[in-house]
């Protein structure tokens, strides 16, 4: 089982948004500044806006990279706000 996940730091005011197999690990590792020279090592602030769960690794990957493809604080919240928007990613990417 694989999910995607949308972060939120109030200190960039930006989302990030990321594919795992083990989140709660994950969102340590982000909030930690584990890898030095990613972008979320900017911040400690980060906190889970949305998760997709139930995913399988390569869909998880896709569907990341869909909603990192749209570039819109919109369509994240969104997202937030319509679940069907979410089945229909899993759905395209199934």
């Amino acid at each position: 089982m694989a999910y995607v996940y949308i972060l939120y730091s109030k200190y960039l005011d930006s989302h990030y948004i990321g594919s795992c197999k083990n989140l709660e690990n994950r969102l340590f590792e982000h909030n930690n500044g584990t890898f030095e020279n990613s972008f979320t090592s900017k911040a400690k602030d980060w906190v889970l806006l949305l998760k997709i769960e139930n995913l399988g690794y390569q869909q998880a990957r896709n569907v990341e990279k869909h909603i990192k493809r749209m570039k819109s604080k919109i369509f994240i919240e969104n997202i937030k706000i319509y679940p069907e928007l979410i089945e229909k990613l899993k759905t395209r990417y199934s």
